[in-house]
């Protein structure tokens, strides 16, 4: 079964001026200090764009450019995850099928396959390992079996238009290849998280495989780094917030999306920035920004 696809979109624009442009929503005071921080970074010359939605009521909290498409590196691998938790109910590609890394596959960034001894794991521990750590080497292995027009195929299915897996991982990209792992609209990543979490993407038992393997995720250093949790152990819940979340992290680039339910509401979100990545003021200023709207979500879900 293929979910219902997000509303269409208009085509993207160059924006003129690095100024967020805000909708005035009824909870808008609930994300006073989002909003503030993400124009902050606007007025200093960042490309912001994020998107805020209530999980059961699908009402938008908060919007700032959120239909630009932009870089989201390794959330784009969501959408590998997808077809591969998909696939999973195909008998002649179980979970347990082995794959072999091959010296093709290594990157020398995120990941942890890299630097174990084993050289071959079934496919759904490779999965594991990507919700886990972003696991470069484990998305080109997936990659290599699945392949890249698979994903794409599978994206379309499901009505999105503005996102999309366009490479493998790689330690450098040349003029040849794609100029980003993967790219969308903040609309549509939030779209996709909701989703998973509602358990309408292909069917519900693929849409769990999937959040299992990001409630693994261990980069809570973004936007989660305001909800307080064990970044190692959190699967279960804690202080009654349960999160699964993706994060995108490149020069230049921080961008996260999740879900977050707490004793009161959920929500899903999406948060992407890219700006010059020349100082460590401006990094910490970009992950300052991007914790604040942790806080407000954390204060929205929360009694």
């Amino acid at each position: 079964m293929t979910s219902t696809p997000p509303p269409s979109h208009g085509r993207a624009r160059r924006r003129q001026r690095p100024r967020a442009r805000h909708r005035s929503v009824e909870h808008a005071e609930s994300f006073s200090r989002s909003l503030k921080a993400l124009d902050f970074l606007a007025r200093n010359g960042v490309q912001v764009s994020a998107r805020v939605s209530d999980l059961t009521t699908g009402e938008e909290l908060l919007s700032v450019d959120d239909y630009v498409i932009m870089p989201t590196a390794g959330i784009g691998t969501t959408l590998l995850l997808v077809d591969v938790a998909a696939k999973l109910n195909d008998t002649e590609f179980a979970a347990l099928t082995i794959l072999d890394r091959e010296s093709t596959d290594f990157v020398s960034q995120s990941g942890i396959w890299q630097h174990l001894q084993a050289p071959s794991l079934p496919v759904a521990d490779v999965a594991a390992l990507i919700g886990a750590t972003g696991d470069n080497l484990a998305t080109n292995v997936l990659l290599r079996k699945v392949g890249l027009d698979a994903v794409r195929v599978r994206t379309e299915d499901l009505g999105l238009r503005r996102m999309a897996l366009l490479d493998v991982a790689r330690d450098k990209r040349g003029p040849d290849d794609a100029p980003h792992l993967s790219v969308g609209s903040m609309k549509e990543v939030n779209w996709l998280f909701a989703s998973l979490a509602r358990g309408t993407i292909v069917d519900q038992a693929t849409s769990q495989r999937v959040v299992s393997w990001l409630s693994l995720g261990h980069d809570l250093s973004l936007v989660a780094s305001a909800f307080g949790l064990d970044p190692g152990s959190h699967r279960t819940g804690d202080h009654g917030l349960r999160l699964f979340n993706r994060t995108g992290v490149a020069a230049g680039l921080r961008a996260e999306a999740g879900v977050l339910t707490g004793t009161r509401a959920g929500v899903s979100y999406a948060v992407g920035v890219t700006f010059t990545d020349d100082s460590l003021q401006a990094r910490l200023a970009v992950i300052d920004a991007l914790r604040t709207i942790g806080y407000d979500l954390v204060e929205y879900v929360q009694d």
